[in-house]
């Protein structure tokens, strides 16, 4: 007997969009920063966007299937991630084509870091051991970082080293941002009470590796905007995450839900995204 499939089944969120809200600023970010440096929104600007987008979304239905084999989800969700891998696929392709024939056909060698990353997050996955991957997650980050120069070259309308740059900020307030979240969802683990007797050294461990990864944003960016490698005031938005780390560092999310943490990073995110655009454009 065949199964009989309603569009219903097709469209179920869980199955074509990602689960983790939080991840859509690590495309939206470097993008938005891209497209913004290069001062210009073009026909090759939106096929950009939607070769990103589509390669960004086709990770949950393939994480599914995944999923689906390795016994986590019931088979019957085949189907519809079938479908979605389907279609972004095929955005992906038509978009990608689009950019050859523009003449961008140098910004595929971006995708290539990419595709062993993807791979390594679906093995993760069928070991059911894809959660709490803080390094996978700041790796993945760096590769959607690589949309900040694709954005801004294909504003300029050519190759320009600058964007190096725009891609390089991009990724270091990632990290910094994920490193930060899963010392807040650490702190949620600890009782009221204990927060509470927590001295003040207990807390700087607990939260050192945060305060290093901000400070170094914060410290290289004043450095190189003192030298006038950069404009000088793009530390501000570096200035932001590191004040929020030391307010986390010494007010433990005791007790919060991943929820309320991830809604505040959200915000913090961002809000250093737009001071980044708009310092960097001074």
């Amino acid at each position: 007997m065949y199964a009989c499939f309603t569009m219903q089944d097709y469209f179920k969120k869980q199955i074509a969009l990602p689960q983790d809200h939080g991840s859509w600023v690590f495309i939206f970010s470097p993008l938005l920063i891209g497209i913004f440096a290069g001062g210009s929104f073009t026909l090759s600007t939106f096929n950009l966007i939607l070769a990103a987008m589509s390669a960004f979304l086709i990770r949950q239905p393939m994480t599914v299937i995944v999923k689906a084999y390795s016994g986590r989800r019931p088979k019957s969700d085949l189907a519809a991630a079938r479908f979605w891998v389907l279609i972004y696929g095929s955005i992906a392709a038509l978009a990608l084509l689009g950019l050859i024939l523009q003449n961008f056909s140098f910004l595929l060698i971006l995708a290539v870091p990419g595709i062993p990353v993807f791979a390594w997050h679906l093995w993760l996955v069928s070991q059911r051991a894809e959660r709490k991957q803080a390094g996978i997650e700041v790796i993945a980050t760096g590769v959607l970082s690589l949309v900040a120069p694709a954005a801004y070259w294909v504003g300029v309308g050519r190759y320009d080293p600058l964007g190096w740059w725009l891609f390089l900020w991009a990724w270091l307030q990632s990290a910094a941002s994920i490193v930060y979240a899963y010392l807040r969802l650490e702190q949620r683990e600890l009782k009221q009470d204990q927060a509470a007797v927590m001295s003040g050294s207990e807390k700087w461990a607990l939260g050192k590796r945060a305060f290093l990864y901000t400070s170094f944003n914060l410290g290289a960016s004043l450095i190189l905007g003192w030298a006038n490698w950069i404009p000088q005031f793009i530390f501000i938005p570096f200035l932001v995450q590191w004040l929020e780390t030391i307010w986390g560092i010494t007010h433990p999310a005791a007790g919060w839900k991943p929820v309320r943490i991830g809604v505040r990073q959200l915000i913090v995110s961002m809000l250093w995204t737009i001071l980044f655009i708009i310092f960097n454009r001074s």
